[in-house]
């Protein structure tokens, strides 16, 4: 079996959340705990950060693989879905996972994969583990798939946890409350592991102190010791400050990952760092400060306001729920475009409507699809959308549309792909 063949199998065998949705969850750990113990426990072998979250997750653990790996520890990155190469969800100091030792880890698993009919995600985070093992890294950030208590990830006993923010998404298999959905993602809170919480949110502060009470484990809300203020923003550039309240110490920083919303993550991965200096690792200002300016070099992170273009701006942003467009939007807020084209599709599982219903009639949009089972068909979503006065046309794919509004848009107007994870990655840069 080649490296495709491998890949093909994976796809074909396993039931892929990505693709097809509900059906491809298992809502136990009992396969996961069965694929690590046939492969000797790897995932107890090495330090981890575990992250959780509605938004936010994938830049928070880039951002810090990105400072471990300036403070010089081997570094091990686990997050999913990718964009383009399934390798992107395994990565040792911004490294892909080579193919062959994919391979290799699909050839002494298929018994037990063939036995056991784990899912897709299942199989991935072991194979994560397994290398991550394997290469001796020195530390490994593990980002949750979706939820916490149940995920696959939640066999780890971290050194720290990390749970970014609450939005309604995955409501039908999380909870359709904000309460339901932070239960959830609380569950990856360990016994006597501090836990830091992004953003404190009045409908969900409770349920953290209280699952940190009954564990024994210290809790930070991040926003209550730091306060964020951006004092530069470009479109492909950000620059803030963070001050701690309790001292007044004022801390710059500056990033390309020039998303508003950047300012939370970025408070938020101040305090992991302040933690995990108590805990014992050597993480100076100058790593911090570089982790955060070079994290696209050093982790090979994207889709997050991503500018691919200048003349006109060209954006891409993974955003795919009510709260991330909504970041975009205030995003698109800060600069004075001209025009601005949008090129959107969705899952056929997300809240088509109140995603549709923040965005404004005076955007010219293009209706498109990722392809894959879980899309929401375009002609549904332009019907959706017309239906509430947003006016566009509908595109075979995304690059049908970015290449038509490439063509008519003037160099003070701006282009955005957004919507699914999986469309921004069928994007041809």
């Amino acid at each position: 079996m080649n490296y495709q063949e491998c890949i093909d199998y994976l796809y074909e065998k396993l039931p892929m959340f990505s693709r097809t949705g509900d059906a491809a969850l298992k809502l136990n750990l009992d396969n996961t705990w069965s694929l690590c113990r046939f492969l000797h426990m790897p995932q107890e072998r090495f330090p981890t950060v575990h992250i959780a979250g509605t938004n936010g997750k994938g830049s928070v653990s880039h951002l810090l693989a990105s400072i471990f790996q300036e403070a010089g520890y081997k570094t091990g990155l686990y997050t999913s879905p990718h964009l383009k190469d399934f390798r992107e969800r395994i990565k040792i100091d911004g490294k892909l996972i080579a193919p062959e030792q994919v391979v290799e880890t699909v050839k002494l698993l298929q018994p037990l994969i063939n036995e056991i009919e784990p899912s897709f995600f299942e199989v991935t985070v072991a194979m994560a583990f397994h290398h991550f093992a394997k290469e001796e890294v020195d530390i490994a950030i593990i980002e949750t798939g979706l939820g916490g208590r149940l995920d696959s990830t939640n066999v780890i006993h971290p050194l720290l946890s990390i749970i970014t923010n609450i939005g309604l998404d995955h409501v039908n298999i999380l909870g359709t409350t904000h309460e339901s959905i932070a239960k959830e993602k609380a569950g990856i809170i360990k016994p006597n592991v501090p836990v830091i919480i992004g953003s404190t949110q009045e409908k969900t502060k409770d349920v953290f102190l209280e699952t940190a009470k009954r564990n024994e484990s210290e809790i930070t809300f991040a926003d209550f010791i730091c306060e964020s203020k951006i004092t530069n923003q470009q479109p492909d550039s950000l620059t803030l400050e963070i001050k701690e309240t309790h001292t007044e110490t004022v801390h710059l920083f500056e990033t390309p990952l020039s998303g508003v919303y950047q300012q939370e993550n970025i408070r938020t991965v101040f305090l992991a760092c302040k933690k995990l200096k108590e805990l014992g690792w050597n993480i100076n200002d100058q790593s911090l400060q570089r982790g955060i300016k070079q994290v696209i070099t050093n982790t090979g992170f994207h889709g997050r306001w991503e500018v691919i273009q200048k003349k006109p701006v060209v954006v891409l942003d993974v955003a795919h729920n009510k709260e991330g467009m909504g970041q975009v939007l205030e995003q698109i807020a800060r600069f004075s475009f001209k025009r601005i084209f949008m090129v959107v599709g969705l899952s056929s599982d997300k809240d088509v409507e109140g995603i549709l219903n923040l965005l404004p009639t005076h955007f010219i949009y293009g209706f498109t699809q990722a392809n894959l089972p879980r899309a929401l068909p375009k002609e549904h979503l332009a019907q959706k959308a017309h239906a509430r006065g947003l006016n566009g046309i509908v595109f075979e794919d995304v690059n049908e549309g970015l290449q038509h509004f490439r063509k008519i848009a003037h160099a003070d107007d701006l282009i955005v792909v957004c919507g699914s994870i999986f469309v921004v990655g069928e994007v041809e840069r």
